[in-house]
């Protein structure tokens, strides 16, 4: 049985973000003889090491980058960070359970932002 505590806040972060977190937790943990390192949580840091390529204040530039266009929200902006679609196909795809979809000039706007961190 798993116990849940009460939702306190809740936010979207990259995974360059959550790797900096990730990085002054482990760091926490091993210098705490006391507090094991959970499986979870070593494949977390495994896997934000692996695929974390920006720094975390690039990536939230990025992020606002995103944001500032019309058809960008917060959630969608930080899929496009650490997916960096290179073409309209792959761009679609992270458009792809919204509700509405998006021109050919729009996706080439997302795209001609995301080309200047790639």
């Amino acid at each position: 049985m798993t116990i849940f505590k009460e939702k306190v806040d809740e936010e979207y972060l990259t995974v360059a973000e959550t790797k900096e977190i990730l990085e002054r937790l482990e760091v926490e943990r091993a210098t705490d003889d006391e507090r094991e390192m959970r499986y979870e949580l070593a494949r977390a840091i495994e896997h934000t090491n692996r695929f974390a390529e920006l720094d975390p204040d690039d990536a939230r530039e990025f992020a606002d980058k995103l944001v500032d266009l019309e058809k960008v929200d917060e959630k969608t902006a930080n899929k496009i960070v650490d997916l960096k679609p290179r073409d309209r196909d792959e761009l679609r795809a992270v458009f792809a359970q919204e509700r509405y979809s998006l021109s050919g000039d729009e996706l080439d706007e997302i795209l001609n932002v995301v080309n200047q961190y790639v």
